[in-house]
């Protein structure tokens, strides 16, 4: 790959995580207070729920005074999304919604950016030493870029998550007093609680790749059969493809997201990966581990989709624009 391919993809992986972060954002505050052991919402619940459980401090998305936590079990009830999204904007503003927008889009763009052109280069580098564009080949290329991206970026995820279980409507925590809070506590280190959780869920990424990259294929075939210029319904392709891709990987690996909210909340009782989980499963059962799912998927689907699209679409233009043979060779290779 060229310095300007590598530039190209760079630019594609910054922009389609942007777009996708963006539109999503107040799909990732629900799911992020769902995940977590404390909800973070204040003020009273929907009034029926509030009756049946009055006295209990066992909700999902419950009230958190500011000297009570309310914790989940497993008779925890659930709010809806719609009911949570209502929840957050009647008690906290809708600019809660957007809780955490400002990390996010600090680390997205070079998460992304490290992401793709880090699977792309290696996904050069294990097709000229195996054979070419094999299952294998995707996993290697997947592994190697969600390692990079997750080590390089965990801290910024951090700080992320803290925001978004600050449930405070007119103390809100700034991105820089949580960081000074966060390094006062545990120092340098501190920034990468939770980084164990996030190298488990490359497994995440590596079903979404070698998913997205055998339906690519596909495409691809049925369009060497075919020949025709890139037009919308290619995009619409792509971005089906990384959907079906994305919800069958956050299914499988799921457990991993919770785990590593939990670790990252303040005080946590959570210090390891599978003392989390385990944990997690004692107290709360198997719906524990799966709370939020819906909501993830939710988030996730357009997110991916829209992500995948965008990284094609930015791709083809420039390499378009710059006359670059990679985006053929691609093609040719799948």
């Amino acid at each position: 790959m060229s310095q300007r391919d590598t530039v190209i993809h760079l630019v594609a992986g910054g922009v389609a995580g942007t777009v996708g972060a963006i539109v999503t954002c107040p799909l990732e505050v629900v799911k992020t207070r769902q995940q977590s052991s404390r909800s973070g919402f204040n003020e009273p619940m929907l009034p029926q729920i509030a009756q049946d459980f009055r006295g209990s401090k066992s909700t999902t998305c419950t009230t958190v005074p500011v000297q009570t936590r309310y914790v989940a079990t497993k008779a925890t009830p659930s709010m809806s999304i719609i009911q949570c999204l209502k929840h957050i904007v009647k008690h906290e503003g809708p600019i809660a919604l957007f809780k955490g927008l400002g990390p996010n889009l600090v680390g997205v763009a070079p998460s992304r950016a490290v992401y793709f052109c880090t699977y792309s280069q290696t996904k050069i580098f294990w097709n000229s030493i195996m054979e070419a564009d094999t299952a294998l080949v995707h996993i290697l290329s997947a592994s190697c870029a969600g390692f990079m991206s997750s080590t390089l970026t965990n801290p910024i995820w951090f700080v992320k998550t803290r925001l978004q279980l600050d449930y405070n409507k007119h103390n809100r925590m700034t991105a820089f007093q949580c960081i000074r809070s966060i390094y006062a506590q545990s120092g340098f280190l501190g920034f990468y609680k939770g980084i164990s959780a996030s190298y488990m869920g490359i497994s995440e990424t590596i079903v979404h790749f070698v998913i997205y990259e055998a339906i690519k294929a596909e495409m691809m075939a049925h369009r060497a059969r075919a020949p025709q210029d890139k037009v919308a319904s290619d995009f619409l392709e792509f971005m089906l493809a990384g959907a079906i891709s994305k919800t069958v990987a956050s299914c499988v690996a799921y457990p991993h997201e919770v785990a590593r909210t939990r670790l990252r909340e303040e005080g946590s009782k959570y210090k390891r990966f599978w003392q989390t989980l385990s944990l997690v499963f004692k107290e709360e059962g198997i719906r524990g581990v799966y709370r939020g799912l819906s909501t993830q998927l939710v988030r996730q689907i357009p997110n991916t989709a829209i992500m995948m699209a965008t990284y094609e679409a930015v791709v083809f233009v420039l390499t378009s624009k710059f006359n670059s043979e990679f985006y053929t060779a691609d093609d040719d290779d799948d």
